[in-house]
C-alpha cells in the first residue's frame, strides 16, 4: 500500500452556506468514488478557499461524510490577481494500491478549467 495525494477543486456559484456543504461534499465524495476510495483510506486533507468564501469551513463538509478522526485542516487561498472566484481546493494524503499514475484527480463546475493538462482529470462543467 503506498501513500498517495488526490487534488480536487470545486467552484461555488454563491457564498451560502448550504451552497457550501453541497460543493464540498460533491467534490469529496467524487475524489472517493474516482478513485475507489473509502474514508478509512483517508490519511489527512488539507482543504483551501478564496478569500470570497465565508460562509462555513470546507472541512464540515467532509465531518458531515464522515471523517470524524481523520485530520483536517482549512487555509486560505493565495489571492493572486484574475485567479478564479469562490474555490475550494482539496489535496488528500491516502493510502492505496493505485499506482502514480492512475490516481484521477476531481475538478467540479468552474474549477474544472484549472487543470485542464492532467491526462486523469473527471470534471463536470
Amino acid at each position: 500500500m503506498a501513500v498517495r495525494a488526490v487534488r480536487g477543486a470545486t467552484q461555488l456559484d454563491e457564498d451560502t452556506r448550504e451552497h457550501m456543504l453541497d460543493r464540498v461534499a460533491e467534490m469529496v465524495t467524487d475524489v472517493m468514488s474516482a478513485n475507489g476510495l473509502d474514508v478509512d483510506d483517508f490519511i489527512s486533507i488539507i482543504f483551501t478557499a478564496t478569500s470570497d468564501l465565508t460562509s462555513e469551513f470546507p472541512a464540515y463538509a467532509a465531518r458531515q461524510l464522515g471523517f470524524s478522526d481523520v485530520p483536517l485542516v482549512c487555509a486560505r487561498e493565495l489571492e493572486i490577481e484574475g485567479s478564479m472566484p469562490r474555490v475550494v481546493r482539496l489535496m488528500a494524503h491516502v493510502e492505496t494500491d493505485l499506482p502514480r499514475a492512475e490516481i484521477t484527480h476531481v475538478y467540479l463546475h468552474g474549477a474544472a478549467n484549472l487543470r485542464r493538462d492532467l491526462s486523469r482529470t473527471t470534471s463536470h462543467d
